[in-house]
């Protein structure tokens, strides 16, 4: 009982500081309390509960029976909206807080909000090696069912909260994509309903501009209801390499080497300078070796990037076997290091053995409870961007990331980017090896002013051929979005299956020159 009263006793001191400060006060100056109190026991009873619904959900088989009473029951929604005149422009009526995105989703107060009630696992086919979900399916549901019967996506995008939806609609990688490409290039099959509301299927040969043309299009070609995806066999752990490599030139020709051998299952880099970085390499493996077993997923271990750092700062190489499952989720604890920003002191042991177990805070809480005001301060003194450029402009790229914006450490991943229809492929008419460039903290640059800033980065990711990814603040104009991205095939499309007058284009949805 003891620890029940002293939790009872902080918390009520914490009222009454509240009440003498303001919330807002709190919030932005002391907001490490806040959310150790309250965000991280709520995000702990979010988990729960998602997990045990899931599980429940597919152990009595009753979601694929659900799915397609669902699904009707959104087709209805939107002949409704099209019976009432199509006043507004359509989007799903999932709260904007609940979104990974660090952007604020606006446009939803004002749009026909259709609820799209799809969480589930439908079917795990072994055999044509293929997982049938719905969008709301998160990265955490899939690897704790997957891994538990020993099969795995081929690119299992990092935060546990990322979902189905969010990764075909935007976009996905994770350390594989060097192998296997983006996460809309394991994708098999979509179901959508569309600004009619009929359902339609589509593959890459079923209805297949549709299917090229639905990544990265942020919904506005219609409600995604559920997506196939290939599945491979998994192993129980990652046999990880870690080397430090000093010296930029060197970096860049190390990471490019090692992202070119398919042997290598996983290929990652973590750059804490311009000229110092750790270059990772994995493969799967049932056998590891006992004293080299790392569970770096335990709530009282280092963060992974800490963790990391140590190969660095110690200048030795390291060997380490790190179970499958934590190996995917090794960024989730630390949100990959942008927790140390609002718990400065969440890396310290006495930190983590006391409440590790509830890290980390849920990102959707955290939006819930930003405030405008905090919100805004972020937006102008914080950056959270991922840009994908070719690997020959790697060493170009991150001249242009240190002069800009100085943020680090920086995340450096690997992806093959096939010559495919759609927003997003390679200038020419080959395969291209491409790496995503993750800047995610405060700016170091002397006068940071983020509108010139990050417009400074995108012009040179233009300039390259490559792209910026749409879940974060976005300072592009139309003309300048669209020399980004093709959209030859969207627009075609959304001419032919009456978008324009049912969901916004993409542009509109997620810049901020659109926006505001």
């Amino acid at each position: 009982m003891e620890p029940a009263v002293s939790l009872a006793v902080c918390a009520l001191l914490f009222l009454l500081w509240v009440r003498v400060k303001g919330l807002e006060f709190v919030l932005i100056h002391q907001r490490w309390v806040f959310v150790c109190l309250f965000l991280l026991p709520l995000s702990l009873i979010f988990d729960i509960y998602y997990y045990l619904r899931a599980w429940v959900v597919f152990r009595l088989s009753s979601a694929p029976r659900l799915h397609e009473q669902r699904v009707r029951d959104i087709q209805k929604q939107v002949r409704e909206w099209k019976e009432q005149g199509s006043k507004t422009f359509m989007c799903t009526g999932r709260p904007g807080w609940l979104t990974v995105s660090l952007r604020v989703g606006k446009y939803k107060k004002t749009h026909k909000n259709i609820m799209i009630n799809l969480m589930d696992i439908l079917e795990v086919d072994t055999k044509k090696q293929i997982v049938r979900v719905e969008p709301l399916v998160s990265m955490g549901q899939v690897t704790a069912l997957l891994t538990s019967i020993g099969w795995t996506l081929p690119v299992l995008p990092e935060l546990d909260d990322l979902t189905v939806g969010g990764l075909i609609m935007g976009t996905g990688i994770e350390s594989s994509s060097h192998k296997y490409g983006l996460f809309q290039h394991i994708c098999t099959a979509y179901e959508l309903v569309l600004a009619d509301g009929s359902f339609v299927r589509c593959t890459p040969s079923e209805n297949s501009d549709l299917f090229y043309a639905v990544p990265w299009s942020c919904g506005t070609l219609g409600f995604l209801v559920a997506a196939e995806i290939r599945i491979i066999p998994a192993k129980k752990y990652v046999k990880l390499r870690l080397e430090p490599v000093r010296g930029l030139e060197a970096i860049c020709d190390k990471f490019t080497r090692e992202s070119q051998r398919l042997e290598n299952h996983f290929v990652e880099g973590l750059l804490y300078s311009l000229d110092e970085a750790v270059i990772m390499t994995g493969v799967m493996t049932d056998e590891a070796e006992p004293s080299k077993l790392n569970s770096i997923g335990s709530y009282y271990k280092p963060w992974f990037f800490k963790h990391v750092e140590n190969y660095l700062k110690t200048n030795r190489e390291g060997l380490e076997y790190i179970p499958l499952r934590q190996y995917y989720h090794r960024h989730t604890r630390s949100i990959f290091w942008e927790l140390q920003d609002i718990i400065p002191f969440g890396n310290n042991p006495v930190f983590r053995y006391l409440f590790g177990w509830m890290v980390p805070p849920k990102i959707s809480l955290l939006k819930l409870t930003q405030g405008e005001t905090l919100r805004k301060l972020y937006e102008q003194h914080h950056v959270v961007q991922d840009m994908l450029v070719p690997m020959k402009c790697l060493q170009q790229a991150l001249h242009t990331f240190h002069n800009d914006i100085h943020v680090y450490p920086i995340w450096l991943c690997p992806f093959i980017l096939p010559s495919q229809p759609g927003l997003v492929h390679p200038k020419g008419d080959e395969t291209e090896l491409y790496v995503d460039i993750g800047a995610y903290g405060e700016p170091r640059v002397k006068h940071f002013e983020a509108r010139s800033c990050m417009r400074q980065l995108e012009k040179f990711v233009r300039s390259v051929h490559g792209f910026q990814m749409l879940y974060a603040d976005c300072y592009m104009d139309r003309e300048e979005f669209w020399e980004m991205f093709d959209g030859s095939l969207y627009h075609k499309l959304r001419k032919q299956l009456g978008c324009q007058d049912a969901f916004p284009e993409v542009y509109d949805k997620i810049c901020k020159a659109a926006r505001h």
